[in-house]
């Protein structure tokens, strides 16, 4: 299954993202990962990243883009993936579309975990990584919110889009999400 998890920073979307991939056993593609991953290396995709990030603004979609487009070639992505951190925009999600559509695939579902913001900014001030201090936490959660609306809609309209609440424990949580995969296997199965 090709799937998208969405949810803003601190919606435990990376450990939601480990257990899915390990029970549906398919590659899981976080774009923050593999941006990190980037910047460690020095890539050239990490020198023009990291700017950005620092200053918690968004990676720029042709960066972001370029890295998914790669990623999603290997041969491991063949039989499926977890798409966590991309796409972002609407801009990204058409992309991501022809993308797959040109190679005969298509998204099987979105899952969006909805978290209160409160909630994140507690959570996301605890992890205490570069990119995590209190004014990027705010202006991150702020472009999330602006990007997602559009993004949520977009795959609504195509009707792939399951919300599920994003508070109680990793395993409410986790069951909440299967639920919702297991629901849209038959859908899935419909399409190419």
């Amino acid at each position: 299954m090709r799937i998208v998890l969405l949810g803003p920073p601190g919606a435990g979307k990376g450990t939601q993202a480990q257990r899915l991939t390990h029970w549906l056993r398919v590659p899981h593609l976080s774009t923050g990962d593999m941006l990190r991953e980037a910047i460690r290396h020095e890539t050239e995709v990490g020198r023009q990243a990291e700017p950005h990030m620092k200053s918690g603004r968004l990676v720029p979609d042709a960066l972001v883009q370029q890295l998914v487009v790669d990623r999603i070639a290997q041969d491991d992505c063949v039989g499926g993936c977890l798409l966590d951190g991309f796409p972002r925009t609407a801009p990204q999600a058409k992309m991501l579309d022809e993308h797959l559509a040109e190679r005969g695939m298509a998204l099987d579902v979105v899952i969006k975990i909805d978290v209160d913001d409160n909630v994140l900014l507690s959570r996301l001030a605890g992890r205490g990584r570069l990119d995590d201090d209190a004014a990027v936490i705010a202006q991150r959660l702020q472009q999330y919110e602006q990007l997602t609306r559009p993004l949520a809609d977009y795959y609504r309209s195509r009707g792939i889009l399951r919300e599920i609440d994003g508070l109680g424990t990793p395993d409410e949580v986790f069951n909440r999400i299967m639920a919702k995969i297991e629901a849209a296997k038959p859908a899935a199965n419909s399409r190419v």
